[in-house]
């Protein structure tokens, strides 16, 4: 079994790098299983014959308006949840604090005796009940975001909260984030996309998750402003905050880079060096509460002592000395309705929901619709998908799943039952796509060089065969279910009955010989009768094949 799995992996490498495409035009079933591939995480069964009775284009049009589609088990499911509901502020009290004062008091042993400092640290968290430990706040955000990919009806909202996710993405594994996630995807991320960029874009900029990600919460004026400051405020008050007193320069253009060269601009959207660092000028004093405030980095917070007042210029724009707040929106405006950033995220979107590599003509009338509507990024949306590029034959099945992607559409493929998402994160992991730990602001990427290698795609076989034979725990589905009876009693036609439940479609005559010769005909069949308990085995090797994996 292991030498079949290596000799399907590779056969799956060599496919999914070479590709293949038709000139042929679509039939209203590959429309169908498309739509359902790019605009959700890949059909479930019966889900390809219910898209092409109700219409692909009235389906389409329907999940460009989610709150128009009722998703109550998937919602009742997550308020029952503990931290999906809490605020910053909450989940800090509850989950952070604990932490914070564990490591407080095994400081304290180990400064006043012969302690280890790690040791003490785990002897008082042993005191913290189990339901108020951090990891709390991570299982549920984990679990949040695998059932509504996997169950939801909203499909393609959850296939943008995933992009813009990873367009706006912010570590779980730094600091205090963990704790502010949970608000970040569901405050700042969910309620916007579906409506005007410069919202969204603003809604991140004022995030205490990004803001302690990028440490724009850190960011304060460099020492030769601080006279203005001064004389605005009064010296005694500036040498009174602790944020300004004895600090020598503080400034810091981690996230004035980012937001116009990852969220806006794109590398090539023709700002400077001096621009970046104008802008972290500009962004100063925005920043997030602290223990003072009582919020622990829970919120965001202007603070004018922090800010640099002196006079800036950003691209082109110019700002007199003496102001606020005021700048930094008056700039995420400028950025949200910049023609670069139109072209930077019509790219994104393209590549996507159509091609990692789409053409010029295409992003660029996508990046027009998002100029002509002031940002709209459901008319943004559309625009991609009613586009002549995306149903084109070259573009079916052109893409390669992200492992979040073939994970999720495996489980739906099959049906399977989620009671407990943690075996699928875990997986997530493995197969190099853990949710919520892209270190780096670029977060994941959409295209499949990154994702095509014999080591990360061995590691999505082992997933698909322990998930086809049930043996992921919390994950049921039964894939002799799937085909009726009759064919499950034949081996040739069972494998094609699956190819078709799971594919959509049959496999190609390299990928049944594969299966076939190492699984269904590996003894006489005196020895070996064939029978359906090797259905899980046959249908492990189809969610693995290239057929499956691409999109």
């Amino acid at each position: 079994m292991k030498r079949a799995t290596k000799i399907l992996a590779g056969l799956i490498a060599f496919v999914l790098i070479t590709g293949a495409t038709s000139d042929n035009k679509l039939t209203e079933r590959q429309r169908a299983l498309h739509a359902l591939n790019r605009l959700a995480f890949g059909p479930r069964p019966g889900d390809v014959d219910a898209v092409m009775k109700g219409g692909v284009n009235t389906w389409i049009e329907q999940q460009l308006h989610p709150e128009g589609i009722p998703d109550r088990a998937v919602e009742a499911r997550i308020a029952a949840l503990p931290t999906m509901t809490m605020s910053n502020a909450q989940i800090v009290k509850t989950y952070y604090e604990p932490v914070r004062m564990a490591r407080k008091k095994a400081n304290a042993e180990a400064k006043d005796g012969d302690v280890d400092k790690k040791e003490a640290r785990r002897e008082f968290m042993r005191d913290v009940p189990f339901d108020k430990r951090p990891q709390n706040v991570m299982n549920d955000l984990l679990t949040e975001r695998i059932v509504r990919a996997a169950e939801s009806d909203r499909q393609l909202n959850e296939v943008m909260v995933d992009f813009w996710m990873n367009h706006f993405n912010v570590f779980a594994g730094k600091g205090i984030d963990r704790f502010l996630l949970t608000s970040y995807e569901r405050d700042v991320i969910r309620p916007h996309i579906w409506g005007r960029f410069e919202d969204l874009l603003l809604a991140t900029a004022k995030s205490p998750a990004m803001l302690f990600y990028l440490d724009n919460a850190r960011s304060v004026a460099a020492p030769e402003n601080r006279p203005m400051i001064a004389q605005r405020f009064g010296r005694r008050a500036m040498e009174m905050n602790p944020q300004l007193k004895n600090r020598q320069g503080g400034l810091n253009e981690n996230y004035a880079r980012e937001i116009m060269e990852l969220h806006t601009l794109g590398v090539d959207g023709g700002y400077t060096q001096k621009d970046v660092t104008e802008l972290a000028r500009v962004l100063t004093g925005w920043t997030i509460t602290g223990e003072r405030d009582g919020g622990q980095g829970a919120a965001f917070i202007f603070r004018p002592m922090l800010h640099d007042t002196g006079s800036k210029t950003v691209l082109g724009i110019r700002f007199p000395a003496g102001g606020g707040i005021a700048e930094g929106e008056k700039m995420i405006h400028a950025l949200a309705h910049h023609p670069a950033t139109a072209h930077h995220i019509a790219l994104k979107l393209c590549q996507r929901l159509v091609a990692d590599d789409p053409t010029p003509a295409l992003v660029d009338r996508v990046a027009a619709k998002f100029l002509a509507t002031d940002g709209d990024l459901r008319e943004t949306v559309r625009a991609v998908i009613s586009s002549p590029e995306f149903w084109d034959p070259k573009s079916y099945h052109a893409k390669v799943k992200s492992p979040f992607e073939y994970a999720i559409s495996a489980v739906r493929a099959v049906n399977a039952q989620i009671t407990d998402a943690a075996p699928i994160a875990r997986s997530l992991q493995q197969i190099g796509e853990p949710l919520y730990g892209a270190q780096p602001p670029t977060g994941y990427s959409d295209k499949a060089d990154v994702w095509i290698n014999t080591g990360a795609l061995m590691n999505r076989l082992n997933f698909a065969l322990a998930l086809a034979s049930n043996k992921l725990p919390g994950v049921h589905g039964d894939v002799v279910a799937l085909i009726p009876a009759k064919e499950a009693a034949d081996a040739s036609r069972s494998v094609e009955a699956l190819a078709q439940a799971l594919t959509g479609g049959s496999l190609t005559e390299e990928t049944r010989a594969t299966i076939k010769s190492r699984i269904v005909e590996r003894k006489a069949p005196a020895e070996d009768p064939w029978d359906n308990t090797q259905l899980p085995t046959v249908a492990g090797l189809i969610l693995g094949s290239p057929e499956f994996q691409r999109q």
